[in-house]
C-alpha cells in the first residue's frame, strides 16, 4: 500500500492574519465571546468551532491538529504537551475503575509504568502479551477489556505489529485498537489498516529538531471532541494541552517530514545491511532476517522506507557504554535518549528508556544489557559514518580487525 499522506499535508494551506504564508500564532490564554449565550453553550459541551481557553484549544493547535489528522488519515486530532500527555489522556478517557487493557509487552518504558503501576490506583489492570501472536492477544481479552494497545514498531525491540489482524480482532470484540506510531510516521498509517486511535510523541521524528516535547491523538471526531469536553474530557481536565508557540513551530517542521523520513530510512538500511554483513547482531525492520519483515512489507507505505531505528547487540553493558562514549567522542552522534534528530542518537534502553521494566521481564522479552538503540541521523555520507563506527568497534574489540578506509 502507499497512502499519500505527504500529498494531503502539502494540500493544507493556511494564510496568516495579514496574508502571511505561515498561519498567525494565537498568543492568548483566553478568548472573547460576542454573546454570553455562546459562552454558556461552550461550557455546556457545544465546543466545536469555539475557542474558550488555551488549555481547551487554540487556533495554532487546531492548525497542527488538522495537519496531523491528514498525516494519519483520521477525522480529527488533538495536540498535547507531551507524548505521555496524549497517551494518558486516551487511557483515562476510555477506562473506568475495574476495567482491563490488553497491551503489547514491548512498549516505551513510561507507557509501561503508567499501565503497570499508576493505573493500579484506579483498579485498572493490564495484561502484557506478545502482540505479534494474535492468538495470545485474543486469549487475554476479557469482558472488562476496553482496548488493545500496541506500538506499530515497538520500543526498543522493533517488533512489528500486524495492525490489520489486531484491528480485525478488536472489531470482533467491539473495542478500539490504539496504536502508538511514534517510530514510524509516514512509513505506516495505522488508521488505514483499521486502528481507531493513533498516538504520536511529536517530540521525535515529526518535530525532528529535539527542541520541544509534544504529543498528538488522532482519531474519530467524536472521540477527539470528548477528550476536550469541559466536564468529562481527560485531555481538558488533565491539563496537558500544547502551547500555541510550540504548535506553530512543530507545524513548520512537519512540512519537511517526508524528506527527512526518506533519508533516515535510507541511512538506517545502509548501516543495518553492512553491520549484519560484519557479523553483528542487528535488528532492523528492513532486513529479511527480521521476523516482522513480511508484515511491514505488506503494510508499509513503500516510498518512505523502513524507518530510522535499528538496534545492535554488542554483548554486554560494558561494551555498549564504551562504544557509545567513543562514538560520541568521534562526533558520530550523541549518547542521548529520544529519536528523530538530525544527528544519530544512541542509548542502551535496558538502563534508560526501558528501565521501568523489571529486569526479569526485560530478559523474558529479549532485551539484553548489550543492546544499543540507534536513531540514525541525516548524514549526507552514510558510508563514511559506517566506516567510522566500524573503526570504533574494532578499537574496542567488538569487531575483529578488518580493513577500514575513511
Amino acid at each position: 500500500m502507499d497512502y499519500k499522506a505527504s500529498d494531503y499535508i502539502q494540500n493544507l494551506q493556511y494564510f496568516g492574519e495579514f496574508g502571511g504564508v505561515n498561519p498567525s500564532i494565537s498568543d492568548s490564554s483566553t478568548y472573547t465571546f460576542l454573546s454570553a449565550k455562546t459562552m454558556f453553550d461552550t461550557f455546556d459541551g457545544n465546543t466545536e468551532g469555539c475557542y474558550l481557553y488555551s488549555r481547551h484549544s487554540s487556533p495554532s493547535n487546531l492548525y497542527l491538529g488538522e495537519a496531523l489528522a491528514a498525516l494519519e488519515g483520521t477525522e480529527s486530532a488533538n495536540v498535547y504537551a507531551s507524548g505521555m500527555g496524549a497517551i494518558t489522556s486516551v487511557l483515562m478517557q476510555l477506562c473506568d475503575t475495574g476495567d482491563h487493557i490488553v497491551s503489547s509487552r514491548t512498549i516505551y518504558g513510561g507507557t509501561y509504568a503508567f499501565l503497570k503501576n499508576f493505573l493500579k490506583k484506579f483498579k485498572i489492570d493490564t495484561s502484557f502479551v506478545d502482540t505479534t501472536k494474535i492468538d495470545l492477544v485474543e486469549k487475554a481479552i476479557t469482558p472488562k477489556t476496553k482496548m488493545i494497545y500496541c506500538e506499530a514498531v515497538s520500543n526498543p525491540l522493533l517488533e512489528i505489529a500486524d495492525i490489520k489482524s489486531l484491528a480485525t480482532l478488536a472489531k470482533k470484540y467491539d473495542i478500539p485498537l490504539v496504536v502508538d506510531n511514534t517510530f514510524s510516521p509516514l512509513t505506516i498509517t495505522p488508521a488505514k489498516l483499521g486502528a481507531e486511535i493513533v498516538i504520536h510523541s511529536l517530540t521525535k521524528f515529526i518535530n525532528g529538531s529535539s527542541d520541544c516535547v509534544a504529543g498528538v491523538v488522532c482519531g474519530p471526531k467524536d472521540f477527539c471532541l470528548a477528550l476536550k469536553d469541559v466536564n468529562s474530557g481527560a485531555g481538558m481536565l488533565l491539563g496537558s494541552t500544547l502551547d500555541s508557540l510550540r504548535a506553530a513551530s512543530i507545524l513548520k517542521n512537519l512540512r519537511t517530514l517526508h524528506i527527512r523520513i526518506k533519508k533516515h530510512s535510507e541511512n538506517a538500511l545502509y548501516l543495518a545491511e553492512n553491520f549484519e554483513k560484519d557479523g553483528l547482531r542487528v535488528v532492523y525492520p528492513g532486513l529479511k532476517s527480521h521476523s516482522g519483515f513480511p508484515i511491514i512489507k505488506k503494510q508499509m507505505n513503500t516510498s518512505f522506507g523502513y524507518g530510522g531505528l535499528l538496534t545492535v547487540d554488542v554483548g554486554s553493558l560494558e561494551n555498549a557504554n564504551a562504544l557509545m562514549e567513543l562514538m560520541q567522542q568521534k562526533n558520530l552522534g550523541y549518547l542521548a535518549v529520544s529519536l528523530g534528530f538530525y544527528k544519530t542518537l544512541f542509548s542502551a534502553p535496558g538502563t534508560s528508556t526501558s528501565s521501568e521494566i523489571p529486569l526479569e521481564e526485560q530478559k523474558e522479552m529479549g532485551l539484553s544489557n548489550g543492546l544499543i538503540r540507534f536513531s540514525v541521523g541525516l548524514d549526507n555520507d552514510i558510508h563514511r559514518t559506517y566506516q567510522m563506527m566500524k573503526k570504533c568497534m574494532v578499537t574496542l574489540g567488538i569487531l575483529k580487525s578488518i580493513e577500514v578506509s575513511i
